[in-house]
Order: structure tokens, then sequence, then C-alpha cells
């Protein structure tokens, strides 16, 4: 899938620079060893189970940073149709509106354009990322006891990008011929966030249709 995304997608219009496994590293070889399962066409299904002997962690970890990476190339291809005038709330068609809050610069849930939103969300991803404390990339250091809360509340909110780009740009995606591209990376995150149980199903109520037509059991 990594080939056929490169190819659709532009990587010059990658939302943010994209975040890179250090050779040599468990991790790298992780990434490397699920790569190669993606490439050789084997169900979707099967390619997100964990390895024998490998670390939950650290599987989560490998895959968090990978769906960043791919959700920020989707975005980034579509991001030039998607300003403040055409897109002046984040949602989801009419029902659904996400407002952002970090406890920080924005303490209460706040209406945002879903641009501003994005920017906002990518920032606070990649700083998580490149957090040692909560993404250790050092031999022998441990994962925090919150790190799977930390990466549940990653992934729901990568959802969120998936929601707006398949309801508000998805005619975007098409005219790139690029619908079976997306397709198969949110696939790909679906059925990984199945597998660990890592979002609730309720969050994922937006796209409940289209994922009963195409994540099939």
């Amino acid at each position: 899938m990594a080939l056929c995304l490169g190819q659709v997608f532009s990587k010059a219009k990658t939302f943010r620079p994209r975040k890179r496994f250090e050779p040599g590293t468990q991790r790298f070889e992780l990434y490397k060893k699920a790569q190669a399962s993606l490439k050789s066409g084997l169900n979707l299904r099967k390619v997100v189970q964990l390895p024998e002997g490998e670390n939950l962690s650290d599987w989560i970890a490998v895959h968090v940073v990978d769906f960043f990476n791919r959700i920020n190339l989707i975005y980034g291809t579509v991001s030039e149709y998607c300003s403040e005038r055409t897109c002046p709330i984040m949602s989801g068609g009419l029902k659904y509106e996400y407002r952002w809050q970090d406890g920080e610069d924005y303490k209460k849930p706040t209406k945002l354009p879903a641009i501003k939103y994005m920017n906002l969300l990518m920032d606070w991803i990649e700083s998580l990322i490149n957090n040692e404390d909560i993404f250790p990339t050092r031999v022998g250091v441990p994962f925090p006891k919150n790190f799977q809360q930390v990466c549940k509340k990653i992934l729901s909110r990568l959802f969120r990008v998936f929601v707006h780009v398949y309801i508000h740009h998805f005619d975007s995606i098409c005219s790139m011929g690029a619908e079976a591209h997306i397709n198969t990376c949110y696939k790909h995150y679906y059925y990984f966030i199945s597998e660990f149980s890592l979002i609730d199903n309720s969050e994922l109520e937006p796209l409940r249709e289209m994922t009963e037509r195409i994540c099939t059991w």
C-alpha cells in the first residue's frame, strides 16, 4: 500500500514531515515487518495481528506513527480544497461537529475552521510522538503506564480526519483516482483499532454505514 499511496498522493503535499523510525531499533524492524506484510497482499485483518513474541506497546507505537504519516499524506493532498471559507467548522456533515480543546490555549471546547483544527491536531500528535517520556526510543526504556490511553486519544482524533475527508472532500479524492487507496488506508486503520479495542464503537458512528460496506469480517 505504501507504494500505491506514494504514486497517488503527492508526498510534497504531506501536511506534516514524516516521522521516521531509527534504523537498527526494534521499532524500525517491526515497522519493516508490518510494511512487508502490507505489500505481500495478505488479508488486512491478519496483517494487524500482533506477531508472535512481540511487545504489544511497540506494535501499537509503530502503527500510531504510521497512521499519523499516512493520514497526513491524505489530508495534505486535499488541504488545498479545505479552507476557512469551504469548511468554516470542523465537522462530518450536519450531524457531527468536532471542537478543539487542549487544556492550554483552548481550555474549553472551541469551534474552529477545519484547517485550523487540523493544524492544531497534527501539532498535538507530533508533540506526543516526539516526546521520549511517552514514545521512548531508547533500548530498555519502558512505556509509561498510560501509553495505551494516550494512543487511544490519538487514534480517535485521527479518525476525525477520515470523517471530514470522506464526508466533505470525497469528490476531490475521487477526481484524483484515489478512492481505492484511501479506502485501503481506512480499512487498515479500522482493522487495527478493532483488533486491539482502541476506540469505542460510539465514536465510529459517523462512518458506520461505509465501514459496514467496505470492512467485511
